[in-house]
């Protein structure tokens, strides 16, 4: 037997306003009203009157407001997972109607690693985007494990990270390979060596980037199987910022080759590392490809296609 909505299920379900949703989640994404606001170009005493009615239908606090921003609440995690599918399925009900449409528009929110938006997508991008003006990108930046979670929990519809910290039960595409340099000062020890081992390092200190990047997390795991530490001087949290830091004699770092060449600074050189895990693979990850909305299909083939760097 079917079963079916009752009055009190129907009434909720009228009384949910999906603005209010969409809100909330910024809310919850950017932690802070003011910003979200900014972001969604409101008042924020609008956004705040949303919140609170919000609280009211539902009959429970939702978030826990403070002088830094906002924390979620048990009751609030709760209804974040559900928002952000609920949104989710619209975003992909939208999209699959667009394919009726004339035209192909609307935009696709795609979450990269740092290595991938320095080192490809500046012009994978940009070439997508001149063969179809009309669809907007919404590009963030993020570690690779926050791509992950960015696409698992849905406020992405497209990743793009390194593989090989897993991705859960998310689908994969092949994207790009990067190659790990050891980057050093022009006139340090190291910088006449065709090609060096990480461990061989590991004697001089080090700029590295911050403690969770995949990066970092390569290199502190090769550290240990040798037994030893890195003596790291400085955490960063850009390759540019790593490329002054080594440059002004703060240290040597390890980074992808292609970024390092994009920095142009002719005092540092760049020395490639032979341990088999400077060699990276990265993916497209999505929840599922064949859902995804006609625009970040068109986006994935775009990416799919590109040529190996």
């Amino acid at each position: 037997m079917p079963t079916t909505m009752q009055p009190t299920e129907r009434n909720f379900a009228r009384r949910m306003d999906l603005t209010s949703l969409q809100l909330f989640v910024a809310v919850c994404e950017l932690g802070s009203i003011g910003r979200a606001a900014e972001r969604e170009f409101i008042a924020a005493s609008a956004v705040s009157k949303r919140l609170s009615d919000l609280e009211a239908t539902l009959g429970t606090p939702l978030l826990v407001r403070h002088t830094r921003g906002v924390d979620l609440t048990p009751a609030g995690e709760s209804l974040l997972h559900h928002a952000r599918s609920m949104l989710y399925s619209l975003e992909k009900m939208q999209g699959e109607l667009s394919e009726y449409a004339f035209g192909v528009r609307g935009h696709v929110r795609i979450h990269a690693s740092i290595s991938a938006v320095v080192q490809f997508l500046p012009e994978d991008l940009g070439a997508f985007c001149r063969e179809h003006p009309q669809i907007k990108i919404d590009l963030e930046e993020h570690l690779s494990s926050e791509v992950v979670r960015a696409v698992q929990e849905g406020a992405a519809d497209l990743g793009i990270c390194n593989l090989e910290g897993g991705v859960g039960a998310l689908q994969t595409r092949p994207y790009r390979q990067d190659n790990l340099v050891l980057v050093v000062p022009s006139t340090h020890v190291l910088s006449a060596r065709a090609a060096i081992l990480f461990e061989e390092s590991l004697d001089f200190d080090h700029v590295g980037l911050q403690a969770n990047s995949s990066i970092y997390r390569a290199m502190h795991q090769a550290a240990a199987a040798q037994g030893r530490s890195i003596k790291l001087r400085i955490h960063v949290a850009g390759l540019d910022s790593m490329c002054r830091m080594i440059a002004n004699g703060l240290g040597i770092g390890v980074m992808p080759q292609r970024a390092f060449e994009l920095t142009h600074i002719p005092q540092l050189t760049a020395v490639p590392l032979q341990d088999p895990w400077a060699t990276r693979q990265f993916g497209l990850v999505a929840r599922d490809f064949s859902t995804l909305p006609v625009t970040a299909r068109l986006l994935l083939d775009h990416l799919s296609a590109r040529p190996e760097a």
